[in-house]
This record gives structure tokens, C-alpha cells and sequence, in this order.
């Protein structure tokens, strides 16, 4: 490890690198979290954009351990900072470690507080933005020694955000106040560019670093379907189908989050209702309910989320779609925070939208109105869609989303039918261009299908003597708003938010304009009919390769512990950390330090019982530990198992896993051949569906089903050797015995 000083802190990458696997268990950081760490060291302000689960708290904490004094972080809902400072004391085994500080606390324990922080053994305190504006405090943070400031949630000061608070708006102001010449890091998961500029322009970040990760979640799939009379009907399938597994449903009003948690109640499901009619110590008993898994589903409006940590969150149900893609996002954001499945599924009505936004109309000035028309036209259009719901997400945010097909998203697995749309588009461009670039979307439609109730409004401007009006008479709004959608994305047109939306043509549109050629789109989806058909197949996902039998065993050792701890189970061990546990079979304690996310404090406090049992387990079982092999000087088969194994859990292409490992693509599948026959499942399904078309998937499928043996050159005879080969239905195979056997 090298050595050098970090800053002027005197600060080397080996400490950074020292505490990290020591006190969170990790060898190596995410993407930017070792970048955004040495920024804030070399005392640099800086803004970070990260989505759930990418690791924005470490950014923050572990150099606030490393640093002299204390960091301030600011964080806007006493849930968040709570369930902060009790994963700090506890993977630290130091309650001075960290504190919140708020005007509910008794008057003995906010002594306390003061005493260690004079003391310096408070590292890091956590405060919402009211508290901070208390002159008491501030007098005192003018003599403490503060290390850094971090405001968490960031999104908060901008009212182009889905959760403005004016409160944020005076962060800037109190720092100025305490008047300790120390960096700012600002942190939000989600930011659309105006929002970005937002915050680095209020909290007055000088010469900020600016770190910016992918939106993009790949382990979350995303599906809106009609919200229709059965929509009860439908969401006791899903949740039946998800049993056991944690989730979290959001409705927008307080009335039906009771209801539906009746309903689930009703049938069979341990579920809750969570908004903020309900008392402060009924809610946080309900989220220490789902914390520790005593129950398994969570009905809440949007009070709950922000203040949750917890990352086996396997589904996110919108029972009503909310009303901006920021909430969209974020919300959907607190499933699969572990890297594990997590199945995003909306019911969308335009109606409910529409009225849920008319209920908060009067309370808004004009410049409030145009802003939320604005986000809701986003959100009709993504819901609407029938492309790729990932690519959307990221345009919103400003990414590029490169690929045709994110495989993991309704509108990419049941793709609708393409038209050539050159014609179209020339008539959207040319009426823009006609009207000097002047309007939003909604102007240009209307000029596109000049119907008579817009006359008045298209009057003082002279539309009908417009060459462009009525030319798309033909064709409806929607229509003609997912033109304009998806003309965006093809970076034809862009949107100049600061002036509300108006639509401005890109150079990349003016060539089209010049030298217009054939290009396929896809119409939207039409949700005013309510038996549209939804497709039944619902999207299932495969196993870890874990050993199930013993992770099993380990989640009700995790769960037993974490009830005498009083504490939620993945404060013990971590999802993945178990299932790793389950391919490395860990007998020592110095064993079970090299299991991602186990540091050698968790190791020493929770570790005995878990390499116990996984030692009896292995004795019993007569199992060849990998790490018997491991440490000798040449690969051999469990090792090999063990790459392929997790190379298939990150998703990478066979090919280059056959290449990392010098073998031939056949003789890679003799391998995977060998996994799946040892009862092992894994899912191959994203490498499938990039070289067999789904014909020839179900034909092969459906020959397995029935077939007396799974020999390769019998089914080709069967399936024809000239239409099939060998490769495909060698995968397909795989395929079938591990979903069907395994």
C-alpha cells in the first residue's frame, strides 16, 4: 500500500485504506468514494451525486474518523440521523463516536453530548438545519474544533427538487455564521442538472470537485402497468409471489395506506401502515418492526424512506404513481441497496395524478405552477413510455444511457412495434423551428393539431397562418408527445429549463432538418383503457450460487443474535456477506475477515457463532472447503467455481469470463455444465437474451420440458441441426436444469 500524505492533514492512503477494512469491513471503495474521500482531506469543497446504495455515507464518515475534530452533518429528518448514528456506534463499538443533536433530547443527556464533543471524542454530529439556526449552538460550534461540514440530502435546497424545504435555504448562512474556514461536501442521490446548479449556487461551494456517479441501478428492474379495478386483485399476486421477502408499497394518501395494509393483513401478510398522521412513537416502533424483519412490508406515503437504511429491500410497489420522476427515483432507490434483486413495479392513472396535483395548486404562485407542470409532464411520459424505462430515467437525470436494451425493464423484455417516423419528426422539428423556438411541448402540440377548443389560446400569436398548424391533425396528443419524448433522447431537440421547458433544436437536429432519413420509433402505451393486456410472465431473476441450505441456517442465526441484540439483522451481516459465506465456508475467525463487508470488529463481535456453525455444517456435510485449496500455488476446480460463480453474479459476458481464465467457450460451458449439475442455480438469462432470440429460447425451452434426456445431439436432431446450434442449446440447457432442477 502506498504510503503518501494525503492533504495537509497528514493523512496517508495506507490510514484511509487501514480504516476501512478495519472499522467497515471493505478492501477495496466504490466508484469516486476514495476520489470525493482525498477531496475533502486536501480541505476542497465538493458536491457529490450518488444514487441509493453507491455508498455516499463512507464518503463522509470515514474521514471524519481520520480527521482532527469534529464534522458537522446536516441532515433533514431525525429518522436518518438516528438510524446514522446507531450503525457508527455500533460498527465502532463507541457510543462518543457519533451524536445527533435536536431539541427533544433531555437536558442530561444534551450535557453529555457537549461534554464529549469539548472532550473531542465525538467525531461526527448530526443535526437537522432548524437546530442548527439555535443561537445557543452556534455560539458553540464557534469554539469547536470542526473538521468539515456535510450536508446530507442536498436535493433539499432547490425548488426544482421533488423535496424542497425552505429550511436548506439558511444552511449557507449559519456556516458563514460559525465562521470556521473548514470544507463543505454537499450529497444527494438524486439531481437533475437544474437542481445540481441549484445547490452548488446556494450552499456557495468554492470551486467545488464535482463527482457525479452513474443513475444507473442494473439490479432494479422497472415495469408501470394500468392501474385498473383489480388492482387489489393484482397486488396480493405480487406480494404472494414475494413472500417472505422485505418490501415497501407507497400510496399518496394517508387513508389508503391504512387500507391497503388492512387488506394485506387480511390475507395473510405482516404488514403496516406508516405516514405522518401518525404518532412519532407508533412510527418509529413500525420502522424498528421492519428493520429487524418482524415484519415484512411497509404501506407508507412518502414520510417514510428518507430516514431508511436498510438494504435487503426486495420490492417497491407504487400503489399510486408519484408525482415527479426525482421521488420516482429515489423511492424506487431503497430497494436492492445490497446489490441483490430488487423488482420496482408502479400502477400509473393519469386521473390520480392530475387530482393529487390539483389538490396542492393553491397553495403555489405562477412560477410554482409552470415548475410543477413541468415535473408531472416528465412523469406521464416516462409512466406512458414504450421505451426503455432505464434510458429514460438517465436522460432525465442527464446520462446517456448507450444500450438498445437494459433486459431489465417491461418495455425492453415485451417490446412494442416500430414505425418508421422520419415524417413525424420533420413536422415536430419544423414546427419548432417555424415558431422561433419559443415553446414548450404543449404550445407545439397544439399547433400540431390545431382543434378548435385551442383556438383562443393559439389566437394572439396567429397560429393558423403557421404553415406548421394542423399539419399533424391526423394524429392525437399523445401521440404526439412521445414524438417530441423520444426525439429528445435522440438528441434532436433539448430543453432549456430555466426558461420552463422551451424546446430548442440541437445541431444533431438541424442535420436532420437538412437531410432527413428513415428512423423506427415505438407509440406509446394507451392507459386510458383499462383491459389493456399486461403480459403474464412476471420477471424473475436467478439465484447467487449460494450453498441455500446453509445460508438458511445463517439468516436464522443472523435473525436469533440480532433479537438479543436488540438490533435489524443486517447491522449483523449483511445479505451478501452471508451468501459469501456460503461459497467460502469460513471456519476461523481470521477466515471470516475475508469475506467482503466483515471487518475485524464485527468479525470479533458477532463472528464466533457463525464460523461455528458453518464449521459443524462443513463436518457434517463433508464439504472441501475452497480455502483449503485456495492457498495453493495453482488454480484448480473449486477456485474455478467459485470465479465463475460470482463473474456470472456481476452479469459478465461468458466470452471474456472464458477469456479471463484462458479457456475456450466450450470448455468453459463443461464447467458451468458442472455447477448447475451439482444442484448449484445461477441465471445466465442476461447473456442469453444477447445471442438467442426469444423464438428460438422458448422452442428449445419447451423441447427440454418434455424430452426423456438432455443429451446435446438428440435435441439437435429433434430441433433441426440446420435452424439450432450446438452452443445454443448447450446454454439453453443450462438454462432449464437450473431453473427447473435447482
Amino acid at each position: 500500500m502506498e504510503s503518501e500524505t494525503i492533504g495537509v492533514k497528514n493523512i496517508t492512503r495506507e490510514d484511509i485504506y487501514h480504516v476501512l477494512k478495519t472499522v467497515f469491513g471493505y478492501d477495496n471503495f466504490k466508484l469516486y468514494q476514495e476520489e470525493i474521500i482525498n477531496s475533502l482531506l486536501n480541505g476542497n469543497d465538493t458536491f457529490v451525486v450518488m444514487p441509493t446504495g453507491g455508498g455516499k455515507s463512507l464518503t463522509y464518515q470515514l474521514p471524519a474518523l481520520l480527521c482532527d475534530g469534529t464534522a458537522i452533518i446536516i441532515s433533514p429528518l431525525l429518522a436518518l440521523m438516528k438510524n446514522q448514528v446507531d450503525i457508527i456506534r455500533n460498527i465502532y463499538a463507541d457510543d462518543k463516536i457519533a451524536h445527533m443533536l435536536n431539541s427533544t433530547l433531555p437536558r442530561r443527556e444534551l450535557k453529555q453530548i457537549f461534554e464529549d464533543l469539548s472532550n473531542g471524542k465525538t467525531k461526527m454530529l448530526f443535526i437537522a438545519p432548524e437546530s442548527l439556526k439555535k443561537e445557543s449552538y452556534t455560539e458553540f460550534f464557534k469554539n469547536l474544533q470542526i473538521s468539515f461540514f456535510a450536508i446530507d440530502e442536498a436535493h433539499c435546497i432547490s425548488e426544482w427538487g421533488h423535496d424542497f424545504r425552505p429550511e436548506y435555504r439558511m444552511i449557507r448562512p449559519m456556516i458563514d455564521t460559525i465562521g470556521q474556514n473548514v470544507p463543505v461536501i454537499s450529497l444527494t442521490a438524486t439531481a437533475t442538472p437544474k437542481v445540481q446548479e441549484d445547490i452548488i449556487k446556494n450552499l456557495k461551494l468554492k470551486n467545488p470537485n464535482i463527482y457525479i456517479s452513474s443513475f444507473n441501478r442494473p439490479n432494479l428492474y422497472y415495469e408501470v402497468r394500468p392501474k385498473t379495478k383489480n388492482i387489489n386483485k393484482e397486488l396480493i399476486q405480487l406480494v404472494r409471489e414475494r413472500e417472505g421477502k422485505s418490501g415497501i408499497i407507497y400510496c399518496m394518501m394517508r387513508k389508503t395506506t391504512e387500507k391497503i395494509a388492512e387488506l394485506l393483513q387480511a390475507n395473510g401478510f405482516k404488514a403496516l401502515p406508516y405516514h405522518a398522521g401518525l404518532s412519532g412513537a407508533v412510527r418509529r416502533q413500525t420502522q424498528d418492526l421492519f428493520l429487524r424483519q418482524d415484519i415484512d412490508i411497509i404501506v407508507a406515503t412518502i414520510a417514510f424512506g428518507m430516514g431508511i437504511d436498510k438494504p435487503d429491500v426486495r420490492y417497491i410497489i407504487h400503489y399510486d404513481m408519484p408525482k415527479s420522476l426525482e421521488a420516482y427515483y429515489q423511492e424506487t432507490g431503497r430497494a436492492g441497496r445490497d446489490g441483490g434483486e430488487g423488482d420496482c413495479i408502479a400502477f400509473y392513472n393519469e386521473d390520480d395524478l392530475i387530482k393529487f396535483d390539483k389538490m396542492e395548486q393553491n397553495n403555489r404562485g405562477v412560477a410554482e405552477k409552470e415548475i410543477s407542470d413541468l415535473i408531472m409532464y416528465e412523469t406521464i411520459s416516462y409512466a406512458e413510455s414504450t421505451i426503455c424505462r432505464r434510458k429514460l430515467l438517465l436522460h432525465y437525470f442527464g446520462e446517456d444511457y448507450k444500450e438498445d436494451n437494459c433486459h431489465s425493464c417491461d418495455n425492453c423484455i415485451y417490446p412494442k412495434t416500430q414505425f418508421d417516423a422520419k415524417k413525424e419528426i420533420l413536422t415536430v422539428l419544423k414546427a419548432i423551428d417555424e415558431t422561433k423556438e419559443q415553446y414548450k411541448a404543449k404550445m407545439i402540440v397544439k399547433i400540431l393539431l390545431g382543434n378548435d377548443k385551442d383556438k383562443a389560446s393559439l389566437k394572439h400569436f396567429k397560429a393558423e397562418k403557421l404553415e406548421s398548424y394542423s399539419a399533424g391533425a391526423e394524429n392525437d396528443e399523445k401521440f404526439w408527445n412521445s414524438i417530441i419524448r423520444q426525439i429528445l433522447i435522440l438528441n434532436f431537440l433539448k430543453k432549456d429549463i430555466n426558461n420552463y421547458g422551451v424546446l430548442k433544436i440541437t445541431e444533431k437536429g438541424r442535420e436532420f432538418l437538412t437531410n432527413p432519413k428513415s428512423i423506427m420509433l415505438t407509440r406509446d402505451r394507451d392507459f386510458s383503457n383499462d383491459n389493456e393486456e399486461l403480459d403474464d410472465e412476471m420477471k424473475m431473476k436467478g439465484g447467487s450460487g449460494a450453498d441455500m441450505i446453509l445460508l438458511k441456517m445463517l439468516k436464522d442465526l443472523r435473525n436469533q443474535i440480532a433479537k438479543q441484540n436488540n438490533l435489524p439483522p443486517f447491522v449483523i451481516f449483511q445479505d451478501p456477506s452471508l451468501e459469501e459465506m456460503t461459497i467460502q465456508y469460513p471456519i476461523t475467525l481470521d477466515e471470516l475477515q475475508n469475506i467482503t463487508g466483515v471487518g475485524v470488529g464485527k468479525a470479533q463481535k458477532y463472528g464466533q457463532p457463525f464460523v461455528d456453525l458453518i464449521k459443524q455444517y462443513v463436518d457434517e456435510n463433508e464439504i472441501e472447503r475452497p480455502n483449503d485449496i485456495i492457498i495453493r500455488s495453482s488454480a484448480n476446480a473449486s477456485s474455478l467455481k467459485i470465479f465463475i460463480i460470482q463473474s456470472i453474479d456481476r452479469k459478465i459476458p461468458l466470452d471474456e469470463i472464458a477469456n479471463a481464465k484462458n479457456l475456450s467457450f466450450d470448455e468453459l460451458l463443461d464447467q458451468i455444465d458442472k455447477i448447475v449439475a451439482s444442484g448449484i442455480r445461477i441465471d445466465i438469462d442476461y447473456f442469453i437474451d444477447d445471442v438467442i432470440d426469444p423464438y428460438h429460447q422458448e422452442e428449445i425451452y419447451d423441447y427440454f420440458r418434455t424430452a426423456s434426456t438432455d443429451d446435446i445431439q438428440q435435441a439437435l436432431e429433434e430441433l433441426g441441426e440446420n435452424e439450432y446450434t450446438e452452443e445454443e442449446i448447450r446454454l439453453m440447457r443450462i438454462k432449464f436444469i437450473s431453473e427447473m432442477g435447482n
